[in-house]
């Protein structure tokens, strides 16, 4: 693969449900936008965004499993399975595959590549699993994944200087590209009044302000970070919280049940309801005890809503300069200023400061290019 070259690109992503799919899908997206790029996607069969209503075009459909049993079938399977997607990947003829967000089965498609001889290149969104996060054996398959590609990309300063730390890049590892996440786009509905024209106490044209924490309901989230600050607020009645997404019942949930104004929803949300849940919120509240970067804030910033967010791992980085952005120590008295300052006094900010979404991804791609092409064809800088 060269600079002066027509590349053709194949973007991989395996999981069935959660952002992976659809970070994998827009990524492709923007790759699909530059000039000379042909892409080309491979999803799960069973991935929940190709039934929605406009699913993206899948060029190299493969089926994984559904369950704990599908799986170890399919990885005691695998090594039969490995002709039959060299010779579907041969026949997509790519230059160059990138895995979007590593998952259980890619060391499949690691040895159809280098059957094939075709580079690829692994995104790291976690180099550490959160506590209670993730799948079995998870981090010891993508870091042999990451030991098997020709680069890895980290999303954030954050998650780069762990996998320098972990030898997976760096001069004992692979070449480590710095890309930076682009708001996650959905169809959000629209909003009686966006975020910048609010004044106090006069939201969305309804007296209440609707504060949203969407994600995996795990301690590492700040759940009981979130009911403290609640507490620390106190009475609010024009605002209203609601907490959804799966998890384990825990205290912190039960907190937060018996807090005026807060509803608790542990159920999975489905791909087809997350653009209308972001287009309810006036705000997103993301009050973590670690991160690496997240996908919630992009989607928020995607939805043009305000994001109370604390400053930890590589959140810092993804939103230090996005105006509607508020970062907070992470204890309860900094998110409790921080809910406060957005509900009396929010930032004033224009729609053409935040990010095109759309153009975020063009970017993208065109980094995860270019910094290819220079890690792994230095004669075309010459």
């Amino acid at each position: 693969m060269t600079a002066k070259t027509p590349s053709r690109v194949l973007v991989w992503q395996w999981g069935r449900f959660g952002g992976a799919p659809r970070f994998a899908t827009l990524l492709a997206e923007g790759l699909a936008e530059l000039p000379g790029v042909a892409v080309l996607l491979s999803l799960s069969r069973g991935a929940e965004i190709l039934r929605q209503a406009s699913p993206p075009r899948c060029d190299l459909p493969v089926d994984t499993y559904t369950n704990l049993a599908g799986f170890l079938l399919r990885a005691l399977t695998a090594p039969f399975a490995v002709a039959g997607l060299v010779r579907r990947i041969r026949a997509l003829r790519p230059d160059l595959a990138v895995c979007a967000q590593p998952g259980p089965l890619d060391l499949l498609m690691a040895v159809a590549l280098r059957w094939l001889r075709i580079p690829f290149i692994v995104v790291v969104h976690d180099a550490d699993a959160h506590p209670g996060d993730g799948f079995f054996m998870q981090m010891w398959l993508q870091r042999a994944l990451c030991r098997r590609a020709d680069a890895v990309a980290a999303l954030t300063a954050h998650v780069g200087d762990r996998l320098l730390g972990q030898k997976l890049a760096g001069p004992l590892g692979r070449p480590l590209i710095r890309l930076h996440h682009p708001p996650m786009q959905y169809t959000f509905a629209p909003h009686t009044s966006a975020p910048q024209s609010f004044a106090p106490h006069q939201h969305n044209g309804t007296g209440t302000f609707r504060l949203l924490s969407f994600g995996r309901l795990l301690p590492y989230k700040g759940l009981d970070l979130l009911a403290d600050s609640l507490k620390l607020l106190g009475s609010r009645p024009e605002l209203h919280v609601r907490v959804v997404g799966s998890g384990p019942e825990s205290p912190e949930l039960s907190v937060l049940r018996g807090l005026p104004g807060v509803t608790v929803e542990n159920r999975w949300v489905p791909e087809a309801e997350v653009g209308a849940l972001f287009s309810w919120a006036d705000a997103v509240v993301l009050p973590y005890r670690e991160a690496s970067q997240s996908g919630v804030a992009a989607v928020a910033l995607a939805a043009h809503r305000y994001v109370i967010a604390t400053n930890v791992g590589g959140l810092e980085e993804q939103l230090n300069s996005e105006p509607l952005a508020i970062l907070c120590e992470p204890n309860a008295g900094s998110l409790a200023n921080g809910l406060r300052r957005v509900l009396d006094d929010p930032p004033c900010v224009t729609q053409t400061a935040t990010l095109s979404a759309v153009g975020g991804w063009r970017e993208l791609g065109r980094s995860l290019l270019d910094q290819t092409d220079a890690l792994l064809c230095p004669e075309a800088k010459q």
